[in-house]
């Protein structure tokens, strides 16, 4: 498996704070929420912002950064919780495998392109199946179901 992953620097940071911030007062820009998860080694709930993509049969996470501590703690838990205003949905998830991304992947970049695509590298959402087949291990993606 692997564990790329690529850390936010310091703009990077204060702008998911910001988005967090705008996601938990009920402002989501394009479909962005907060995404809460319990800590696999802490035990306490852990928050950022996501991009939500709503897709055939999900909607779904992608990890544009590879396997962060999100990831981890989602494989952990099994769900969590996404947050707009006070909108609180508790959902699980399962974890693609890397022959089921390419099609999300490509959704995903065509969506969030021009945000997130400085972490896919040279693949944008006009690769190739196999260039995005070739980029799935990096990013994990999780199909979420929303608890009723």
């Amino acid at each position: 498996m692997s564990t790329t992953y690529i850390k936010p620097n310091s703009f990077d940071r204060m702008l998911n704070t910001s988005i967090g911030w705008l996601a938990r007062r009920g402002v989501s820009l394009m479909g962005t929420a907060e995404l809460s998860v319990i800590g696999r080694k802490s035990g306490e709930w852990r928050r950022t912002p996501v991009n939500l993509l709503p897709y055939e049969g999900g909607p779904y996470l992608v990890s544009a950064r590879g396997h962060s501590e999100w990831v981890r703690n989602m494989r952990a838990a099994g769900g969590g919780r996404l947050q707009v205003g006070r909108r609180t949905q508790e959902f699980t998830a399962v974890e693609l495998s890397d022959e089921e991304k390419p099609v999300i992947l490509r959704t995903y970049l065509k969506k969030w392109g021009w945000e997130v695509g400085r972490f896919f590298g040279e693949v944008t959402a006009d690769s190739t199946d196999e260039e995005l087949l070739a980029a799935a291990p990096r990013h994990p993606v999780f199909r979420i179901t929303v608890k009723p």
